[in-house]
């Protein structure tokens, strides 16, 4: 299957999560964690990390997952988070300290060029493997740093269509700017939408027996206990959507705006948040 234009305007580079991208996840860092964690909280239990066990974890962010798997692996286990983002590295780090987890540690690195020291038992990603610009090449590398047979889990987001979070907050959009198209498998967070590309890819990685699930979940955007105003924020601050809304005159944005509070207002549950079906496929595979 052809692999798409890593040169393409539309795919996110490696430099815009060193930059950009990582510096928007740190200030709403809290928020984003809340509204994925139900999601993450599934691959975890999935995952059954045992003691003892040696994991890397791609794309750990701000080291949420990390340090749960640091708890199940426990004192002679140990893990390894990595991120592009120095700012999300230096907080996952942060974190750790002050959790007094010892045996997790952090480094900022592009995980398809990563070279472990010593091979690692597992491999974990909570949406962490969707923008790699050479999937292929890219799995093929983390292939290279686990053990023969390790097990890899990973949870990617499933089709647009079953993800209102995101496909309707767009929908919304469309009525005030122009949307780009999308492309097709290009790096994003729907690269591995189509179950036939994320299984070629994972062959082309050199992994074998790989099993995927759906999992389906309501989740708070905006973070638990979102008020439909503060989601409308979290949109214009932390969103690829509403990076759509820079630079439109200040008429737009407000437009925008109400019909995006009409929407989380729907969904809106007291207590709970601005609640949203969201969709992923849970994959594991073996090196």
């Amino acid at each position: 299957m052809p692999l798409p234009d890593p040169d393409s305007t539309e795919a996110p580079r490696a430099e815009d999560w060193a930059g950009e991208m990582g510096a928007r996840w740190l200030a709403n860092i809290d928020r984003l964690e809340s509204m994925i964690a139900p999601i993450g909280d599934a691959l975890l239990a999935r995952a059954g990390f045992q003691p003892g066990q040696h994991v890397i974890d791609i794309g750990c962010g701000g080291g949420a997952t990390s340090l749960a798997i640091a708890s199940a692996v426990g004192s002679s286990g140990s893990v390894v988070g990595i991120d592009i983002s120095p700012d999300l590295i230096a907080k996952a780090t942060e974190r750790g300290v002050a959790a007094g987890v010892p045996n997790a540690r952090f480094e900022c690195a592009d995980a398809s060029l990563y070279q472990a020291e010593t091979p690692f038992d597992r491999l974990f990603s909570r949406f962490g493997s969707m923008f790699f610009q050479n999937p292929g090449p890219a799995f093929a590398n983390l292939h290279r740093c686990l053990k023969p047979g390790a097990r890899i889990d990973l949870a990617v987001w499933g089709p647009p269509r079953d993800n209102p979070w995101m496909m309707e907050v767009m929908g919304v959009l469309r009525r005030h700017v122009d949307v780009p198209p999308a492309v097709p498998r290009a790096p994003g967070p729907f690269a591995f939408e189509d179950l036939d590309y994320l299984n070629a890819v994972l062959a082309e990685g050199g992994f074998t027996g790989t099993e995927i699930v759906a999992c389906s979940v309501l989740q708070p955007l905006g973070g638990a206990g979102a008020t439909p105003e503060e989601a409308v924020r979290f949109v214009f601050s932390s969103l690829a959507a509403g990076r759509l809304l820079e630079g439109q005159p200040r008429a737009v944005q407000d437009r925008a705006g109400d019909d995006l509070l009409s929407l989380f207002s729907a969904a809106h549950r007291p207590g709970q948040g601005v609640m949203m079906a969201g969709s992923a496929w849970l994959v594991t595979a073996r090196a």
